[in-house]
């Protein structure tokens, strides 16, 4: 406890900010982008660098400033004219409360495991619906399925309904679980690196799914695959799924 105690500390010394309805916004937004520019460094450098272009799932397909920008774009005026009103009414209504004790690592990292093991299963059957009923799928994520070589700003290039509705599977499990305020925080870091990592369109040598053992983890190559071909792989981490459903492709 005593290493996320000090984290806490320090994250509760910032109280009226972090209790305040704009650090939602800010937070999620600052991180998303932060976790896209490694990518966006990656998408420039390798089209320059044959050592980094190899790990380019499709290589043939590279993003260019056009299409990054007007993802920027939508995904600023998403936070801010979207999901601020949202997380104020939320403020309003349930008042953020700030523990002094911090949560125990091993149940920090039970927890995130498990919100996003529910996200995954959530995701899922949201993500296979919408493509299984034509009118959901023009209506609402025909959007996010304007690219098919992604790159890690594609993660939230979607609607306002497939952003929201997805916005609010990841708010609730923390809250559903009862989980610390520190676990929260770290799950949704976690939630949107690990998407923009499925959107960045890389393998590399560290990517999440060559750590975790046994092809449990789908990865990049699983989801590019989605993007490529349509009709497969609709679970966005895991892979057990789609396996029990019979839409897992091998990527």
């Amino acid at each position: 406890r005593l290493c996320l105690q000090s984290l806490w500390d320090f994250i509760t010394a910032k109280e009226p900010f972090i209790k305040s309805p704009f650090f939602p916004v800010l937070f999620s937004f600052t991180a998303y982008m932060a976790f896209c520019l490694p990518y966006i460094a990656l998408d420039f450098l390798s089209t320059r660098l044959p050592n980094l272009r190899k790990y380019k799932i499709q290589p043939q397909n590279y993003p260019t400033l056009g299409m990054m920008v007007p993802c920027i774009i939508q995904s600023a005026y998403h936070h801010g004219v979207l999901i601020f009103p949202v997380t104020f009414l939320h403020w309003y209504w349930r008042p953020m409360n700030l523990p002094v004790i911090a949560p125990e690592l091993p149940e920090v990292l039970l927890e995130v495991v498990v919100c996003l093991l529910l996200f995954d299963f959530e995701y899922f059957l949201w993500h296979l619906l919408h493509h299984k009923v034509p009118w959901l799928y023009k209506t609402f994520h025909k959007v996010h399925h304007k690219h098919v070589s992604t790159f890690a700003l594609t993660t939230q290039y979607s609607s306002v309904w497939e952003l929201l509705s997805l916005g609010l599977f990841a708010a609730i499990n923390p809250v559903l679980l009862g989980c610390h305020p520190l676990t929260e925080m770290i799950f949704f870091l976690v939630n949107i690196w690990l998407s923009v990592e499925d959107h960045s369109g890389y393998d590399l040598p560290w990517s999440t799914h060559r750590l975790v053992p046994f092809g449990l983890y789908g990865g990049a190559p699983h989801h590019d695959l989605h993007h490529l071909k349509f009709k497969s792989n609709y679970a966005p981490f895991f892979t057990h799924w789609d396996k029990l459903f019979g839409t897992f492709a091998e990527s």
